[in-house]
């Protein structure tokens, strides 16, 4: 009897502990953009150099080293102050080259270029922030960040044997998508002001695609029908993609009225401004949200006494000190330790007479 009774109320509570925890949840209301404090969005754009990494044609063969030339636009979201999301847009040109290629009894040189464009969205996680230290309350300058993500790329190639005089286009006359591609790497900025950061980065692409690199067709034999991956240059090889470095620099320009970034700020940053008040120290005016009208080393926040004199010591309440009670603060009271009216400074009227031994 009494288990029916135990269970019967629990089927009676139960609903309205979790009605009442949905109307506690529902009374929390989202952020709104003007209580936030931080901006989040910002604008990049850079140019680097491309070099073909791990190809049948790379950028290390012919004898000399082989670069080519590479551009992104972002536009970039802060989630955290430290994650965020970069939304893309890169075009370029890598130059790559073969030192030689037997066919039968025939050797020549080979040479190629691979126009692209990709759109891509990059996770970035500001390092710095994550591992700043907590008895560390300087600001910083500079973050170092990592980089990852995916994207679509397209592109078409050129390729041209030794003594040719024209390079021919050996992908489609048009950028057409190829393949999902993935790319990672790190990058240094510089916070130059409130608006502007300056970028070094290195990225590592990896296009999951064996004729990125112009090795897909044999130049001068397309009656024999070599085509992808079964191509005489693309058979030198057991990988299956080609891959190259994009080392890039870049400006970032962030937006928003406020005055610092979300990604620039350090979350820690509140609890130092507590623990000087609590250790009593002088706290700085531009650190008090109200600032410290009378100069007594507690903020206006906490301050239960705005007007202290000039001189006086207080409390943490930034009340000034009265050791005897007397209505006359230390400051002013020549009697500190003995109570007296304030009409006399704060000591007695009556001389005081010391006790019988």
């Amino acid at each position: 009897m009494k288990l029916k009774l135990v269970f019967i109320a629990l089927i009676g509570v139960l609903p309205i502990a979790f009605f009442g925890q949905q109307k506690e949840e529902s009374s929390k209301q989202p952020i709104e953009n003007k209580e936030k404090k931080f901006n989040e969005w910002g604008i990049s754009a850079g140019f680097g150099v491309p070099v073909m990494h791990s190809a049948d044609l790379n950028s290390f063969n012919k004898g000399k080293n082989l670069f080519g030339y590479s551009a992104y636009l972002s536009i970039d979201k802060a989630i955290t102050h430290a994650f965020g999301l970069n939304l893309q847009y890169d075009l370029g040109e890598t130059n790559q080259g073969l030192s030689k290629i037997n066919e039968g009894s025939t050797a020549n040189s080979v040479g190629a270029k691979t126009k692209y464009q990709t759109i891509s969205l990059i996770g970035d996680i500001n390092l710095s922030n994550l591992l700043r230290k907590i008895d560390s309350d300087l600001p910083f300058r500079w973050a170092l960040h990592g980089y990852a993500g995916f994207g679509t790329i397209a592109y078409k190639t050129y390729r041209q044997d030794e003594g040719s005089t024209s390079a021919p286009l050996i992908t489609d006359k048009d950028f057409s998508m190829k393949s999902l591609f993935g790319q990672a790497g790190a990058g240094l900025k510089f916070k130059v002001n409130r608006r502007i950061d300056i970028e070094g980065r290195v990225m590592y692409i990896i296009t999951g695609d064996d004729s990125f690199d112009g090795g897909g067709n044999y130049l001068g034999n397309a009656d024999l029908g070599y085509n992808g991956y079964d191509s005489p240059i693309n058979s030198r090889d057991n990988q299956t993609s080609d891959n190259y470095f994009n080392a890039t620099l870049g400006i970032s320009l962030k937006l928003g009225k406020h005055q610092s970034h979300l990604m620039w700020h350090d979350p820690l940053q509140e609890m130092y401004y507590k623990l000087d008040v609590l250790d009593n120290k002088n706290v700085d005016v531009e650190v008090c949200k109200k600032g410290d009208a009378d100069n007594d080393g507690i903020c206006d926040d906490w301050d239960r006494q705005l007007d202290t004199p000039v001189g006086a010591r207080v409390d943490g309440a930034g009340v000034a000190l009265d050791t005897d009670l007397d209505g006359v603060i230390d400051l002013h009271d020549k009697c500190v330790t003995v109570p007296g009216p304030v009409e006399n400074q704060g000591c007695p009227v009556s001389p005081i007479t010391p006790p019988v031994k």
